[in-house]
């Protein structure tokens, strides 16, 4: 891949270049890849987001190498893959999407235990690895709030 289908991979299409909160407006585009997972069998969205996982890992890494910058917050793909993984649990519509987005975003900014402990690892798995693991709390989340009736 090319250094410039890397970076507008790794910035969520531009959005991680928003000067205020470019993780929320990665988690933003994250919605609209919801959106365009609507029509999947459950089945294909989790292949999808396994595949979508594979990609942000590389992109994150060789974005990294790019910016020459640990973590750079222009790079989102990692706030996207978190919400898809959020987003796992339950049916995509509005409501899902709403609530998932300020769970996944709450958890990715706090980083409760160990999350932000997974920062630490090298190249794109230290980039991508907390926001999955945000993207599984979140998730959990989720399903509880749909087993008890409340999604």
């Amino acid at each position: 891949m090319n250094g410039k289908l890397i970076t507008l991979l790794a910035t969520g299409f531009g959005s991680g270049w928003v000067p205020f909160a470019p993780g929320t407006a990665g988690t933003l585009v994250g919605v609209f890849i919801c959106l365009l997972c609507l029509p999947m069998p459950w089945i294909l969205r989790l292949l999808f987001v396994l595949a979508l996982l594979a990609l942000s890992l590389y992109v994150a890494g060789q974005a990294e190498k790019i910016y020459q910058k640990k973590d750079d917050q222009r790079i989102v793909i990692d706030e996207i893959i978190g919400l898809q993984i959020t987003m796992l649990p339950v049916a995509i519509n509005g409501l899902n999407l709403c609530a998932g987005f300020v769970l996944f975003r709450i958890f990715d900014i706090l980083k409760p235990f160990p999350v932000r402990n997974l920062q630490e690892l090298p190249g794109g798995w230290g980039i991508v690895a907390d926001d999955v693991a945000a993207g599984i709390y979140a998730g959990a989340v989720m399903w509880l709030l749909m087993f008890f009736g409340m999604l």
